[in-house]
């Protein structure tokens, strides 16, 4: 892990030009370019009010601000992994080099993810205002959720990007169980929905902490339960040391496989 650290350091000036021109890619030739960020997560949240709040009758105050608040980071996470899974074989080209750093790509895409995250929040707090949702001291405690979250998905993306240039159907899986995830993550619905005898269950999923962290801080205005994300924060770190080890053995072998 050390080792790992020690690298992106020596390239970081690297990992932010790859970081650049990854955004800039993912909007080039659109006529709105970068509001596509914007646009994405407003058309989802849309959708869904509709679905939740009109067609099930879900009662709940200003419904949209809190779909909002718990829906930004999902997508961040979840288009974190997908473009992740595939970044060593997307990257092919550069990790077939024999000086490159693959380890520069998990990190360039998450983020890459991360700076489109990060450049919503002033629209989702321009969204709160609107509906009149207070932000309180609460909001402290955000720039540690942000973090959390960006060490927590590193820690997946390192693993399922080694893991996938050998075993392929990983991207496909992946797809399928982040569909699962996305229902079983109290992101449409309050945390208060599921029977209290499941509700422990429930916090076994990681992104249940994330998520209703997320949502306590910026819909309910109260601080977060600590000890969920204390328990995230001893896994992640478990999980990152697990995923750079991992990781660093693959890549010794990844020009061959691919």
């Amino acid at each position: 892990m050390i080792d790992l650290c020690r690298s992106l350091y020596t390239h970081r000036e690297l990992v932010g030009v790859l970081v650049a021109k990854q955004i800039k890619l993912r909007y080039r030739g659109s006529v709105l370019g970068f509001l596509w960020t914007l646009l994405n997560p407003l058309v989802l949240m849309l959708v869904y009010t509709l679905v939740f709040s009109v067609y099930f009758r879900l009662d709940m105050d200003n419904y949209a601000a809190f779909l909002f608040a718990g829906l930004l980071p999902w997508i961040w996470f979840s288009s974190a992994l997908q473009q992740g899974v595939t970044c060593i074989l997307d990257g092919a080209g550069l990790v077939t080099r024999s000086r490159f750093p693959a380890e520069v790509l998990p990190v360039v895409t998450v983020t890459a993810n991360t700076v489109n995250f990060l450049l919503t929040l002033p629209l989702l707090f321009l969204f709160l205002f609107a509906f009149r949702v207070k932000l309180g001291m609460p909001v402290v405690v955000l720039p540690l959720l942000v973090v959390l979250q960006y060490l927590f998905t590193l820690g997946l993306v390192l693993m399922a990007s080694a893991l996938n240039v050998y075993f392929r159907d990983l991207q496909h899986l992946i797809l399928h169980l982040l569909t699962v995830l996305q229902f079983l993550t109290p992101i449409f619905y309050p945390l208060s929905l599921i029977p209290e005898s499941f509700r422990p269950w429930a916090f076994v999923n990681p992104l249940t902490v994330l998520i209703s962290a997320f949502q306590d801080v910026l819909y309910y205005n109260r601080f977060p339960p600590w000890s969920p994300l204390f328990g995230l924060l001893l896994f992640t770190v478990v999980l990152l040391s697990v995923a750079t080890t991992m990781f660093t053995r693959y890549k010794q072998t990844f020009a061959e496989a691919l």
